[in-house]
C-alpha cells in the first residue's frame, strides 16, 4: 500500500510547524542564497520555490523521517550510543547530512554546493535549530531546513535563464 500524496504532504508540513519551522522562514533562506545572483529577487519568488520543494514526495518522506527520529531522541527511546550522539549531535555521526542530500539532489549539482554553505554558516531559522538550547533535539531538522532551502534555491536558479528571456 502506497500512502496517499496528500497525507504526506499534511503531515510533513505539520510537523515542520510543530518544531517552529515556516516555509516563510526556509524561503529567507533561499533568499539569502540567491539574492547576489537573481535580479529582482522577492521573497515570494522563494517562497514559490520551496512549496514547489515541499511538493515533493521524497522531501515529505525525509522530513517525517527526520523529525521522527529527533522526537524519538527528545523522548529518550533511542539504543545507546545513538540516543546520545542525536542527543548531542555530534560533528561525527554525519547520517543526518545524508538524509539531508536525499533533498539536495532533486535540483542538481547547484544544491550540494548551495547546502554545504548553508550548512557551514547556519543563518536564520538554522542558528535557532542548531543552537541546543531547550529539550528539544534538532539534529535532523536542521540538515533537512537547510536543504529544503538550498534545492529551493537550485531550482530557482536553474528557472532564472528562462525567466530572463522571457523579459527579453
Amino acid at each position: 500500500m502506497t500512502i496517499k500524496k496528500e497525507t504526506l504532504k499534511k503531515m510533513s508540513r505539520q510537523l515542520l510547524l510543530d518544531r517552529g519551522v515556516t516555509t516563510k522562514d526556509i524561503a529567507e533562506l533561499v533568499y539569502f542564497l540567491q539574492e547576489k545572483y537573481v535580479q529582482d529577487l522577492t521573497l515570494d519568488m522563494c517562497l514559490e520555490n520551496v512549496e514547489a520543494v515541499l511538493n515533493k514526495r521524497e522531501v515529505q518522506n525525509a522530513i517525517l523521517t527526520g523529525i521522527q527520529l529527533d522526537i524519538a531522541a527528545e523522548n529518550h527511546q533511542v539504543l545507546e550510543p545513538l540516543q546520545e550522539i542525536l542527543e548531542t549531535d555530534e560533528g561525527l555521526y554525519g547520517i543526518d547530512e545524508i538524509l539531508a542530500l536525499s533533498i539536495v539532489n532533486i535540483y542538481g549539482s547547484i544544491g550540494f554546493t548551495n547546502y554545504g554553505y548553508i550548512d557551514k554558516v547556519k543563518p536564520g531559522i538554522l542558528e535557532k535549530l542548531n543552537s541546543h538550547e531547550g529539550n528539544q533535539v534538532h539534529t535532523f531538522l536542521d540538515d533537512i531546513v537547510g536543504a529544503i532551502a538550498a534545492a529551493a534555491a537550485s531550482r530557482l536558479a536553474h528557472s532564472e535563464p528562462d525567466r530572463l528571456n522571457e523579459n527579453q
